[in-house]
């Protein structure tokens, strides 16, 4: 392909016709009335978790995988990291039982194998290791790099619970899409707080709940920001995918080009690059953008770190989708985490003060432990609404109590597990 040929990627797309598309696909409205879950785990060996697994080893544990009957997608992360993404549900209680049935089934498999699936934030035991070597990953890689560390080991490293939702009605209220946009932003912080658990790095007590979090802090904002919540929600969210830095540019053969400071207006504009972008190169430039609130058409919800346990991540998946789509549950949350604005003040999530708060001391910070307080009450008060079965209302009322009403997080659990010399220092076994 020459430089200036595009006909491989598709026509050339304008700026104008750059800001429609996103306009068209970010936020699909109507009734909230389906619900997905994106699970990532950490994969090792049960006796071993600072082994480092062959890459190869992983490659034939993965074809097995997806030769299984799943529901769910499956795909693997830079690092090995494994993640099950559900089919959208029309409730709470079907994503819940066909993604435990997936769940089963990779077990399973796993186990064959020599390997577990562990829910951390981080890999607490073993250093940054990429295993795919795919051009998207060599690009993103050589991107991040640019802003530090800690880009790889976010890659490579990192691990969430993701809970998919609808994106809501098109008119205000409780429900509608602008007052849920805002919601899952002025939330954030709590669920970050609530479910941090991600105290260790490569072996090491990082000082931070979630160090998940403070990963993609450190990462540019470009890149991993969220637009201003004071605009209306379509608008702002096209002008930030626009403005944001392009990570690459593909081509058919050899090394993507990796631009600095290159935004997709600049490219559309016709900044120099090997080639004008295509429709096809702005669906992509959607998927290297990584705000703690991701508009595909529903609201990916992306703060929340994989929890401990195999049901783990059925509190923050029945917590966040009682509090969005439960009208009353919406409403008191709204009214709980509204004051924390001013707090957070104008920089963008996940990089202004109470977010790195949230990350730093989980639920020890005195508001945020009374806003997950109320917000937990909420979400309890709600679930029998919303048909969730009896064992998910006992898993919330168990973590509530265990954990928020405590000021406490997962990751205070782990953090009592280590001897006092190993706060700040490599942790040996």
């Amino acid at each position: 392909m020459s430089e200036g040929d595009c006909t491989a990627y598709g026509d050339p797309v304008t700026e104008a016709e750059a800001e429609a598309l996103v306009q068209g696909i970010c936020f699909k409205t109507g009734p909230p009335r389906t619900v997905g879950v994106e699970l990532e785990w950490i994969v090792h060996e049960p006796r071993r978790p600072r082994h480092q697994v062959a890459p190869e080893r992983l490659d034939a544990a993965y074809v097995a995988l997806r030769a299984l009957p799943l529901g769910s997608a499956l795909t693997v992360e830079p690092g090995g990291q494994l993640e099950l993404s559900s089919l959208p549900a029309a409730t709470l209680m079907e994503c819940v039982s066909a993604m435990r049935a997936d769940l089963t089934a990779v077990r399973a498999a796993l186990r064959g194998h020599g390997l577990v699936l562990s829910g951390h934030g981080t890999d607490p035991w073993r250093p940054p290791r990429r295993v795919l070597h795919q051009p998207r990953y060599d690009a993103l890689e050589a991107s991040l790099d640019r802003a530090g560390p800690a880009g790889r080991s976010m890659m490579c490293s990192s691990a969430s619970v993701q809970v998919c939702l609808d994106a809501g009605y098109e008119e205000p209220g409780p429900l509608g899409h602008g007052r849920r946009w805002r919601l899952a932003h002025l939330l954030g912080p709590v669920l970050v707080a609530a479910f941090a658990n991600s105290p260790m790095l490569s072996g090491r007590s990082t000082g931070w709940r979630s160090t998940r979090q403070l990963l993609w802090e450190r990462i540019a904002v470009g890149r991993s920001g969220a637009p201003p919540l004071d605009g209306e929600p379509r608008a702002a969210w096209t002008r930030h995918v626009l403005d944001a830095p392009v990570m690459c540019v593909r081509t058919d053969s050899g090394p993507w080009h990796v631009p600095e400071g290159l935004s997709f207006r600049q490219w559309a504009r016709g900044g120099g690059t090997v080639r004008p972008p295509a429709r096809s190169d702005l669906d992509y430039h959607l998927t290297t953008l990584f705000p703690p609130v991701r508009p595909r058409g529903h609201l990916e919800l992306r703060m929340i770190d994989a929890q401990p346990g195999d049901d783990g991540w059925l509190v923050p998946l029945a917590v966040t989708t009682a509090l969005f789509d439960d009208p009353q549950a919406a409403e008191t949350a709204y009214r709980i985490v509204k004051p924390l604005v001013e707090r957070a003040g104008p920089l963008p999530a996940p990089h202004n003060p109470l977010w790195r708060e949230a990350a730093r001391a989980g639920l020890a910070d005195p508001e945020l432990r009374e806003a997950a307080t109320a917000c937990f009450a909420a979400a309890l008060d709600a679930l029998p609404r919303i048909g969730a079965a009896p064992d998910v209302q006992r898993a919330v009322a168990d973590f509530t109590h265990r954990h928020v009403v405590r000021g406490r997080c997962p990751a205070d659990d782990v953090l009592d597990l280590l001897p006092e010399p190993a706060q700040g220092r490599t942790v040996r076994s």
